[in-house]
């Protein structure tokens, strides 16, 4: 077995120790796992709806709490945390108001049957591999509407966030959830490619970087089992019209900077025509470069550390490079903050070469890019030149011009005057680099599941010729 300490990036300090699992423990884990499904499956959608009402009802009571874990695991500020728990509310609520919505039968016409459905089924033990950046957000995404189809849940989370990971199994339990329906597990990212591996587990979804999703892609296809991934993102922001630009680019920076830049779907790449180009980054040099720094208790902060020193100093030894290659101009910021701790100078990039690494890979940090377009079909091009596909959105005073422009990108959500929008009924996931498969709203049941044909005939009835 081998240990790791929380890493407070407030402080850059070592806090609590943890112990990994030992892959002798493995076995145990799924075992208790699809024993547990057995029962599970069988419980009513009411007894599962109930479960999830009352994890909501948790959530809301321990919201404090759990706002400061997240705080000194991963920097998050204290109204940002607050907020993602609000949102994991909402989330498990929805299930539980929609369950039978949701799992209800499809009646088919009979086509030679007495009565043709399909049924909504659990496949059984799934695997969750999640990252630290929404630590409740990531988890509850993908566990309540597995919880609700009848699945059981082993889930490995980010090692930074140890705190958070176990309140989301305690705080199901003590919603009434049986043992070993979810079983958290510490364990290193080297640990996950043995359980995706072995039958026991039907299926997998991780959230987080390209590279674990294809290792976790390669592994389940090869075992015959499917995947679910959201990964990175290089979002665009277009702005087609000057009408209402300053309200326009307050709100890019502060979508941008949320979470400290540390959110997959946030605008990374603001695009805006050459008219107002300008006057755009003359703006922007003075919000972003106004920004404070501090850490997640701090009211006053706009944005807070990042989620290690390691993430930070990565981000600013690419800026560096971007800086002598001359691949991108630094207008704002680019340094690491003089006191302990993760924090780096929310950062504005102007002359991006979209071919250099700063350019076409993702930034995951409180650094805005600016493109300039000389028109809007450039904008367009512009912002589908990317490997990725995960969000995108389009401003502009004119709302059919807007959304013209907006069924051209190329992506799996885009917004018209709003960007990173999330909810339980709304379908989240991206296509290309970010990854396949939905999560939340219908689409979360409809991901594992057994859709299950059953024809019900009368000996008497001659029924359909049988297919090879």
């Amino acid at each position: 077995m081998s240990t790791f300490a929380l890493q407070n990036p407030n402080t850059g300090t070592s806090e609590e120790e943890f112990t990994r699992i030992d892959d002798s423990e493995r076995d145990g884990i799924l075992e208790r796992s699809t024993e547990a499904f057995k029962s599970w499956r069988q419980t009513t959608i009411d007894e599962r709806a109930a479960i999830l009402n009352r994890t909501a009802d948790i959530y809301e009571e321990q919201a404090d709490q759990l706002a400061e874990h997240i705080g000194r695991e991963m920097g998050k500020l204290t109204r940002w945390a607050k907020a993602e728990v609000q949102i994991v509310v909402d989330i498990y609520r929805w299930y539980a108001e929609h369950a039978h919505e949701l799992l209800a039968d499809e009646h088919l016409p009979a086509q030679g049957a007495d009565h043709t459905f399909v049924r909504k089924e659990p496949l059984g033990p799934l695997l969750g591999v999640m990252p630290w950046n929404f630590p409740y957000y990531q988890v509850a995404r993908f566990a309540a509407p597995n919880l609700l189809l009848g699945n059981t849940i082993v889930l490995k989370h980010a090692s930074i966030c140890p705190l958070s990971s176990q309140a989301c199994q305690d705080i199901l339990e003590q919603a009434g959830l049986p043992e070993d329906v979810y079983i958290n597990v510490y364990a290193s990212g080297s640990q996950m490619d043995d359980f995706v591996a072995d039958s026991r587990i039907k299926g997998v979804s991780l959230t987080g970087s390209e590279g674990a999703g294809s290792a976790v892609a390669k592994t389940a296809g090869e075992n015959y089992k499917k995947s679910v991934l959201e990964l990175g993102g290089n979002d665009p922001f277009l702005v087609i019209d000057d009408e209402n630009l300053q309200w326009v680019l307050d709100q890019f920076a502060l979508i941008r900077m949320y979470n400290t830049g540390q959110a997959c779907n946030a605008p990374k790449r603001l695009i805006v025509l050459e008219d107002f180009y300008d006057r755009t980054v003359e703006y922007l040099e003075k919000v972003i470069g106004d920004m404070k720094v501090g850490p997640y208790n701090d009211e006053d902060a706009a944005i807070g550390p990042l989620s290690s020193i390691e993430a930070r100093d990565e981000i600013v030894e690419r800026l560096d490079k971007a800086k002598e290659e001359g691949t991108a101009t630094i207008r704002v910021g680019g340094n690491k903050v003089d006191r302990d701790g993760a924090y780096m100078e929310p950062t504005l990039l102007t002359n991006v070469d979209p071919n250099a690494d700063i350019g076409c890979n993702e930034i995951f940090g409180p650094v805005a890019v600016i493109y300039k377009a000389k028109d809007v079909n450039e904008a367009i091009e512009i912002a589908n030149n990317s490997d990725y596909g995960l969000s995108s959105s389009v401003w502009s005073t004119d709302i059919e011009a807007a959304t013209k422009v907006a069924t051209q990108l190329q992506d799996g959500m885009t917004f018209v005057n709003e960007h990173a929008v999330t909810g339980a009924g709304l379908p989240f996931g991206g296509i290309n680099r970010s990854g396949y498969g939905r999560e939340l709203a219908r689409w979360g049941v409809g991901e594992f599941v057994n859709e299950h044909l059953y024809r019900v005939s009368d000996q008497s009835s001659p029924g359909l010729s049988p297919a090879s």
